[in-house]
């Protein structure tokens, strides 16, 4: 009994990994899984996309019947032929086409990236404008290379004159690095080459035109920064002694500036990631309509050219060692590319009868729009109705998108917990954040409401929640604390 179930274990082992793949293929959106596509079929020649012919179905089903056979590897052999032709990686079959069973209204499926000169680069050729020695030029290119993507260098002096004598051979001080620095602060974009924040600031006002507004923003971001980030407006209206109006244009100016001057520069040859929709939600004549983007569903079939080859070893009288190889390298190719196309089929209807459930689930708000319409739900609510694991659910909510009439939303966004209001009656957590969310709208900024006080609003409103479940709620909105909100 126990030799028994020891064997059963080794079987469910060896069955795993195609379950591993089958989850990782459901777990990718849609332009990942065009690249998925796209790497199987480089990389088996027996898998091929477009629709089969039926001599083509014909052959599959011939090498299907003949399965039992080629299974026992003792008893496969091979005919005559030029096996080191076939295996040739000169060979460059004309299966590797792109997919092109795109629908004509699919957005745009290349990835595009800005383009011209790198960052770096732009920076660079900024110094030719500088009187520069050798030496002088050879610490200021390091500084250049040294600024981040955000327009930043984040390392200290000390150790950027250390690494220009370790890797550049390059023998300075602090002082010198210094002074060049200052060189760097006068490249576009305003504000490139800072240290932190408050220096990044500083350089941008510095430059502009010293109107009032403009120098007591200066004073503001040089002598009273901390001040000023954490919104204390009394300590600033009394150490400047200005009036409110004032402080209001001041900071109105703080506001204008680039936080972040290195994403400004169109040449940072950064990708531009774009948002495809995994499925379509359309209204029609009142109705829910559900589409699969049809980029997750090429079609794809067993070579032909593949399945005849088999055919003709099986056929074939005498047959040696490598032949013998040859078909078993065949066979393994095959039966990839029948998994592999089973297994898109898998993801098809998996994806598709998952967002189904969910559509459904949450009809009334997919028919009006309104967040407050939304029930809780949770994963298991979906497993439980299409009869699937709990993790199937997440891989599919966690990574795909759904275009709406209300905009494209990631699906994990209309799951949610579940709280009972005074009228004992379940409503989604959702529904307390959309109500959070507009009380923050539209709070006096003078004084905003603090979260002792959300809590009571929303008890009054009929959602009886704590303080710190408040202040959980709003955290996980990104709204900050009251005293951050405040505006003068």
């Amino acid at each position: 009994m126990a030799l028994k179930q020891y064997l059963q274990f080794k079987l469910s082992q060896k069955l795993s990994p195609q379950q591993i793949q089958l989850m990782k293929l459901i777990q990718l959106p849609t332009q990942a899984f065009e690249q998925r596509l796209k790497q199987e079929l480089e990389e088996n020649p027996a898998l091929e996309n477009g629709k089969e012919t039926k001599e083509e179905l014909d052959s599959i089903d011939e090498f299907d019947n003949s399965d039992d056979e080629y299974n026992d590897s003792e008893t496969i052999e091979a005919d005559d032929i030029n096996i080191d032709d076939y295996l040739s990686d000169d060979e460059i079959p004309d299966y590797r086409t792109q997919v092109s069973n795109y629908s004509s209204d699919d957005e745009e499926k290349s990835v595009p990236y800005a383009a011209g000169t790198s960052f770096t680069q732009h920076l660079t050729n900024q110094l030719n404008t500088f009187r520069l020695d050798d030496n002088e030029r050879n610490i200021a290119e390091f500084l250049v290379g040294s600024v981040d993507e955000s327009g930043y260098i984040r390392r200290s002096i000390s150790d950027i004159v250390d690494d220009l004598a370790f890797t550049q051979g390059v023998y300075t001080d602090e002082a010198s690095v210094e002074q060049i620095l200052q060189k760097v602060h006068q490249l576009d974009p305003a504000g490139v080459g800072a240290r932190n924040l408050q220096e990044c600031l500083s350089i941008q006002l510095h430059r502009k035109e010293k109107y009032p507004d403009v120098e007591l923003a200066c004073n503001i971001i040089d002598k009273a920064f901390d001040q000023f980030t954490k919104k204390h407006y009394k300590k600033l209206l009394q150490k400047f002694d200005i009036t409110e109006v004032q402080l209001k244009d001041a900071i109105e100016e703080i506001e204008r500036l680039n936080p972040k001057p290195g994403g400004s520069y169109a040449g940072n040859n950064k990708m531009v990631e774009h948002v495809v929709p995994d499925f379509a939600i359309k209204i029609v004549d009142g109705e829910l309509d559900l589409t699969l983007n049809g980029r997750n569903a090429p079609e794809l079939h067993v070579s032909r050219e593949y399945s005849n080859m088999m055919k003709g070893y099986k056929e074939a009288k005498d047959k040696s060692k490598s032949q013998k190889d040859a078909v078993l390298f065949i066979k393994q190719k095959l039966d990839a590319a029948k998994w592999f196309i089973e297994a898109i089929k898998q993801r098809q209807q998996t994806l598709f009868v998952t967002m189904s459930s969910i559509m459904h689930y949450q009809k009334e708000y997919f028919l009006t729009g309104d967040e407050r319409k939304l029930k809780p739900m949770i994963l298991k609510d979906i497993a439980d109705q299409i009869d699937m694991d709990v993790s199937t659910v997440s891989r599919v909510a966690n990574s795909k998108y759904v275009d709406t009439p209300y905009g494209t939303k990631l699906i994990k966004e209309f799951f949610s917990e579940s709280m009972t209001n005074d009228q004992g009656e379940e409503v989604s957590t959702r529904e307390i954040k959309k109500i959070l969310e507009t009380v923050v709208e539209e709070e006096n900024k003078r004084k905003p409401l603090t979260d002792e006080k959300l809590a009571t609003i929303l008890k009054e409103k009929g959602y009886p929640i704590a303080r710190r479940t408040v202040a959980k709620y709003r955290e996980q909105l990104d709204i900050p604390v009251a005293r951050l909100r405040k505006k003068i």
